[in-house]
């Protein structure tokens, strides 16, 4: 008969650590590598699910393969007896929901912080070729800090659970995977979900620990997308005058509802972030936006080594990028070329006409009548030949 509290023969259950609609998270021992983990064990309606199942599986092998001190490690996956757990890094603090319910409104420079820290994690992610989909309070563990002593740690959980759920049958058709409160006006709309949806998703969570609040708030998912579509959010300084307006501006910037206006990449979201502290304008377009090179998210030793702050800043440009200049404007070569070689044509077939016309006049007044014929069936020929060169000069020249 099996254990209830041993999971693949190798890891003893302890305490819940918490719970939620797809799992419950247990404390666990690694009873091989001698070591505390965290045991995510999927709910019994998701276990039942093959497909979800399946899905799940492969996403939870793909997250394994990210090691980054901003995510959670995932350390194993497997089944026993009907229930289908992941083995995790244990981390030892508090989700970004226990952190609202218990401050309310954090510092502006500790909610920078956590959100630079979220970003660095999500580019890596990113970058990999995965993205999160859920990004919310309760998937940001934040260890140390003001709120826990210490250095301060912020790391990605739950990757993988969001995509495998929106693909499988237990999304019922109209609803969407995620709290709905954090979906992108994309996500909202059936779209596919990009970095920029992580971005959004982000920029909400901060808004939240700036303010005590949410952006937009809707009874229902229907609502919710009437309120995006339709109204804009107020900065975060209404609410709280702590907030600088460059930081204020920063978040707001995240929370664009058009991908073109808002921070399309986590790079350029941690780098608005920390511009928005240092007081600089991210109101505008930045023209060199894009994802950060390798160099700026090193690979840590362990997946529990605090993130240092010089690891960021270290490729901090010095000059604030050019402003926006609007798009350059349209080339008018093509229609002047053609009308150049119109008034050309007309030109030069009024002039030949011209020329003809002065010959033959000046040859009939100085020969005689016999000659005259002669000369009149010459000026002929010559009309006929110019006619000719002016179809050819016509033909080569509007091709």
């Amino acid at each position: 008969m099996a254990n209830p509290t041993v999971l693949g023969g190798r890891y003893e259950l302890m305490d819940k650590l918490g719970s939620g609609g797809m799992s419950n998270v247990y404390r666990a021992k690694d009873r091989i590598l001698e070591r505390t983990v965290a045991v995510k064990v999927l709910a019994e309606h998701l276990s039942d699910d093959d497909r979800f199942v399946a899905r799940f599986r492969r996403e939870a092998l793909a997250v394994a393969k990210l090691i980054h001190p901003n995510i959670v490690q995932v350390y194993d996956t497997g089944v026993d007896h009907g229930r289908h757990f992941i083995v995790m890094e244990c981390v030892e603090g508090r989700s970004g929901a226990q952190i609202l319910k218990s401050e309310g409104v954090l510092d502006p420079e500790v909610a920078v912080e956590i959100g630079v820290q979220a970003c660095a994690g999500l580019e890596y992610a990113h970058r990999h070729g995965i993205i999160h989909r859920d990004v919310k309070p309760g998937n940001l563990m934040v260890v140390g800090g003001p709120v826990g002593g210490g250095p301060m740690t912020c790391k990605l959980t739950d990757f993988g659970i969001a995509r495998a759920a929106e693909q499988t049958r237990i999304t019922q058709v109209g609803s969407v995977v995620g709290t709905a409160a954090y979906l992108a006006p994309e996500q909202v709309r059936g779209d596919e979900a990009t970095p920029a949806t992580d971005v959004y998703a982000l920029g909400v969570v901060l808004y939240q620990f700036l303010t005590g609040r949410l952006p937009y708030e809707g009874s229902s998912l229907a609502e919710l997308a009437v309120r995006q579509q339709n109204e804009k959010p107020l900065s975060p300084r209404t609410y709280n005058a702590d907030v600088p307006e460059t930081v204020s501006a920063s978040v707001m910037r995240a929370l664009e509802g058009d991908t073109r206006i808002r921070f399309t990449t986590a790079g350029a979201f941690l780098d608005g972030l920390e511009r928005g502290l240092r007081g600089e304008d991210v109101t505008v377009l930045l023209d060199d936006e894009g994802p950060r090179t390798p160099d700026h998210f090193p690979m840590a030793e362990t997946a529990t080594r605090p993130l240092e702050r010089t690891t960021r800043t270290a490729h901090r440009p010095t000059q604030p990028p050019p402003r926006y200049k609007g798009p350059p404007p349209r080339p008018v070569l093509k229609k002047r070329s053609l009308l150049n070689r119109t008034i050309r044509f007309f030109a030069g077939l009024l002039a030949l006409v011209l020329i003809a016309l002065l010959v033959a006049g000046l040859v009939i007044s100085l020969t005689d009548r016999a000659a005259s014929v002669k000369v009149r069936e010459w000026a002929g020929e010559s009309v006929n030949d110019v006619t000719r060169e002016l179809r050819d000069y016509l033909r080569e020249n509007t091709r």
